[in-house]
């Protein structure tokens, strides 16, 4: 039986610092920080409880791991944040994109960008969603029996795919170099941080190196696309039109033309990274449990029969939903939703001081024992409707929460359902005998190395 912790109540006295380890633990937890980002948190929290300050050298970042802790910071004292570790340093090749930014900027963008991401516009592109649907499983199809296929690289294709159709009217598949090309903004964004960004970027290290030709490569591609559109006007309402439009208000022309670069690049990075990864584990997961695979294949044939799927399915395709929220839960595409502190701030009866790191993790969050039963067992059935009433709502934040709740979240997850039930149907994706598939914290969780499997069919 999951163990419901009340509400925390507004303590009679605020403590000045949450728990954590000694400050001689620094050096032990820096090379945790550099190796194990995820076991570091969690053994944070199983420790020391929801609240934890974790001390590395100057730095000490506050992790809050309660519910009431993340709907305060993400949603009711929002403005009293910004965005903090981690996509600071990815701000190098993103600029003040949609995740970096802050204040007027953001709500300039997001408002922008809101009307493309409505229901009834999103109802409207679900043949696009089911066509390059239809091609993934065309190209896994064709690998059966021929050998293992990288499942993370195809879905990284299929993701890109569906972006370029569905929000950029731009074909994106001629860009083959973009997902290496993020691999080295993101390696560099997660060495930046562990670093504490005390290696100059000027040092010609192999990494700094291979930085420099992904930023290099990030910006021909960007500009491509934006010469490509303003030769090519479309005359429809799509997401690069809009940043075109958007950007042209800036100040002078260096300063629109990277504003519209750091945005177009933003809406790439985020607009594939996160459904790909969550596909991956979820063919992953789906593999090491053959009864939520039969399920799953019952489900498409009953509701799908032969055809591709549309968006009216989506209500009958409830368990295939459920698979994918329990695949969020225990490894959510955002594992770490980092703040600065803009102003002083208590959070669970803590004192948060100005320019404090503060870090809400939807990985240790979704396996918190008090609020899931046996909180490392995959189990899509935590998400059945009868299951869901007596959780918190800030227990479970896949997308986030708050205002910088995902603007993409609705697209991501149609996306997700249609090739989970398209490939249950037709196929069976088997894993590597001796290959784990291992998380890696990056802006992402993404699976280290690639996620090799073979194709069979059904």
């Amino acid at each position: 039986m999951v163990v419901h912790l009340p509400p925390q109540a507004a303590p009679a006295r605020v403590r000045a610092a949450p728990p954590g380890p000694p400050l001689w633990a620094g050096p032990a937890l820096f090379r945790q920080l550099v190796s194990d980002r995820l076991g570091m948190l969690s053994g944070a929290v199983s420790r020391y409880g929801d609240a934890v300050r974790l001390t590395i050298g100057p730095k000490s970042l506050y992790l809050f791991n309660h519910p009431d802790h993340a709907k305060h910071v993400l949603a009711d004292n929002n403005a009293g944040y910004r965005k903090g570790l981690g996509l600071a340093e990815a701000r190098r090749v993103l600029g003040d994109g949609l995740l970096t930014s802050h204040g007027q900027v953001w709500r300039d963008q997001r408002r922008s960008i809101q009307p493309l991401f409505q229901n009834k516009r999103l109802a409207g592109q679900d043949t696009a969603v089911a066509e390059e649907t239809g091609r993934l499983v065309a190209r896994l199809r064709a690998h059966a029996g021929r050998g293992p296929v990288d499942v993370a690289h195809e879905m990284t294709a299929l993701t890109l795919g569906v972006l370029g159709r569905t929000l950029l009217e731009a074909d994106l598949g001629a860009y083959e170099s973009i997902g290496h090309a993020f691999e080295g903004v993101q390696d560099q964004a997660m060495f930046e941080m562990v670093t504490l960004g005390a290696v100059p970027l000027w040092l010609p290290l192999p990494l700094h190196l291979r930085f420099r030709r992904s930023r290099r490569e990030l910006h021909r591609i960007a500009d491509a696309l934006i010469a490509h559109r303003i030769e090519h006007p479309t005359g429809g309402d799509d997401l690069l039109s809009r940043l075109i439009a958007s950007a042209g208000q800036a100040p002078g022309e260096r300063a629109a033309r990277d504003r519209l670069r750091a945005e177009l690049i933003t809406v790439l990075l985020a607009g594939h990274e996160t459904t790909a990864s969550t596909l991956s584990w979820a063919f992953h997961l789906i593999d090491r449990h053959p009864g939520v695979r039969e399920r799953l294949r019952e489900e498409a044939v009953s509701v799908l029969g032969d055809r591709p799927p549309t968006v009216a399915d989506l209500p009958r395709l409830t368990y295939t939903t459920m698979v994918l929220e329990e695949v969020m839960r225990l490894y959510p595409p955002v594992w770490a939703l980092t703040r600065v502190a803009v102003t002083g701030d208590e959070v669970g009866g803590y004192r948060v001081p100005a320019g404090a790191d503060v870090l809400i993790s939807p990985y240790t969050l979704h396996r918190h024992p008090g609020w899931w039963r046996e909180p490392e067992r995959f189990d899509p059935e935590r998400f059945a409707p009868e299951a869901r009433s007596d959780r918190p709502r800030y227990a479970y934040i896949p997308f986030g929460a708050g205002p910088r709740f995902c603007v993409g979240s609705h697209l991501g997850m149609m996306e997700a359902v249609f090739v989970l039930a398209s490939v249950a149907r037709e196929l069976r994706l088997t894993g590597l005998p001796g290959r784990p598939a291992v998380p890696e914290a990056m802006l992402s969780l993404r699976v280290r190395g690639g996620l090799p499997m073979t194709v069979s069919l059904l």
